[in-house]
């Protein structure tokens, strides 16, 4: 007997610690939701947050170094343990303000924390992706996950249908990038992001022309998951649908994974910037000026809320098109991580304080239901208040400094910076209004309605934390400094792409 052969060097289990603990915490409380004999699910909040605390833990142990390893597929470095960090963080949110909300909905399965780890383990590893093969995997892991917790409210048929929606358009997604992951296979021979550059410049041009065919494909993928228009059309019938927590995950972590991988593309094709840099800049111009202007015609609160989050896909794609000048690449990586928390704590916190309007089974979403809630529900008017002004970008939120960033970004890339700034700036005019409309609406319209009932505690923790970090944020931008850290690592493999 010669025993097992000895790994390779380079297989590093510390490279993908946070992910491994998430994973083997949902695990352990998957099969813990089994043996629940009553509807408290306090056991796997608590299991939840602490095998979160963990990973976090590592994620933050490992800052400064960056670490390669599974033959160069992943790397761990300071831009995937920001990333990693806000990810866990939507997370904690999300499992703290499931377990009031899933009993006021009746919604019993358990399962939909251990999904919520998964699927958060699935962007971690997407954010730390080197090589395509990876990233579709962590992609799946993600994506499935969310097909599940769109259906739990298994009594819905709108809830139903938002799963079935969302499996079949994600599934079609995934069929484009494989296909375009394929080509670029055929192309370069290699799946590794950072070795695809010279069959950009090769010179057989069926190679070039099998490239871009892939990268196209590429986009279309990740175009769907980030909601960026016209691979929007999913959003808002699954946001609505979806059980308001689920909603505020996806809307969260799906677009932050999908965002990080826009990056890692977007830096391997730096120096080939001249082929992608006016295509994105189409899509964001579309996906901000759509989204925004469905946005103002909703009379259902989560509804509004989808195209609100489709136009902030916008808004970060600019900062993704900063890349494509290396002048601005770091002000553009730094200005999207910061949006990234940013868009979370106001977003997940206006999600929060929507399902607030569940109650007894029953949840209604329309906009007018929320008339004479600062008489009603004062507190629940004044931390909605706080986070439409922090989506509409009012100074002293973070929002504001979030789009301050991108704007700076923007105006640093050049001609097509300069645009997509004006652009930027005419679309947060459109948005406040929609986004006062709902304050009026609150302060202003007749209190038709009894008051909410008052949430339990996890749900008033996690709106609590959303609206403190939405003003600290707003602020004082905490986190900026490691966020250009990890954009100065960024840019450093840009230098290195270029010789």
């Amino acid at each position: 007997m010669t025993g097992y052969p000895p790994l390779p060097s380079d297989v590093r289990f510390a490279a993908i610690a946070p992910e491994l603990v998430l994973t083997l915490t949902a695990i352990v409380v998957l099969l813990a939701g089994l043996s629940l004999r009553y509807r408290s699910y306090t056991p796997l909040v608590v299991l939840s947050l602490i095998g979160i605390a963990i990973s976090a833990g590592f994620a933050v142990a490992f800052w400064g170094q960056s670490r390669e390893a599974f033959a160069s597929t992943v790397v761990s470095d300071q831009f995937a343990q920001v990333v990693r960090l806000i990810l866990l963080g939507i997370a904690a949110v999300a499992v703290l303000m499931a377990e009031p909300y899933l009993q006021e909905k009746r919604i019993t399965f358990p399962e939909y924390f251990a999904l919520v780890l998964f699927s958060t383990a699935g962007g971690m590893v997407m954010a730390a992706a080197q090589n395509l093969m990876v990233l579709f995997i962590g992609l799946e892991i993600l994506s499935l996950s969310m097909y599940v917790m769109a259906g739990l409210a298994r009594t819905e048929p709108r809830s139903e249908e938002a799963a079935l929606k969302y499996f079949l358009l994600g599934a079609f997604a995934s069929g484009f990038l494989l296909y375009g992951i394929a080509l670029i296979y055929g192309a370069s021979g290699t799946t590794n992001l950072n070795e695809l550059m010279p069959a950009l410049f090769s010179p057989s041009p069926e190679k070039r022309l099998l490239l871009y065919g892939g990268l196209a494909l590429l986009l279309v993928g990740l175009g769907f998951k980030a909601a960026l228009v016209p691979f929007h059309v999913w959003t808002p019938d699954v946001y609505e649908g979806a059980p308001t927590a689920a909603a505020a995950f996806m809307a969260s972590a799906a677009k932050t994974a999908a965002f990080a991988v826009f990056i890692r593309v977007a830096i391997a094709f730096q120096p080939a910037s001249t082929l992608w840099v006016t295509v994105l800049a189409v899509l964001a111009i579309l996906t901000m000026s759509v989204g925004n202007l469905l946005a103002l015609a909703q009379t259902n609160l989560k509804r509004m809320l989808a195209y609100s989050s489709i136009a902030h896909a916008g808004y970060l794609l600019v900062g993704v098109v900063a890349i494509s000048n290396f002048a601005s690449a770091r002000a553009g990586i730094s200005a999207v991580l910061y949006y990234f928390i940013a868009y979370a704590l106001m977003t997940m916190g206006a999600f929060a304080v929507a399902s607030m309007m569940a109650h007894e089974g029953r949840e209604s979403n329309l906009i007018e239901e929320l008339a004479g809630l600062g008489t009603r529900s004062p507190h629940a008017a004044a931390m909605m208040t706080v986070f439409m002004l922090s989506l509409a970008g009012i100074p002293a939120t973070a929002g504001f400094l979030g789009k301050f960033f991108l704007f700076n970004a923007a105006i640093q890339q050049g001609a097509i910076g300069l645009l997509l700034a004006i652009v930027l700036a005419v679309n947060s005019v459109i948005s406040a209004f929609y986004y006062l409309r709902l304050i009026v609406v609150m302060y202003f319209h007749p209190a038709e309605l009894p008051a909410l009932p008052r949430p339990g505690f996890g749900l008033q923790l996690a709106i609590a934390l959303c609206m403190i970090g939405s003003l600290l944020f707003g602020l004082y931008p905490l986190g900026w400094n490691q966020a250009q850290q990890a954009a100065e690592g960024m840019v450093r493999v840009v230098q290195t792409v270029r010789r």
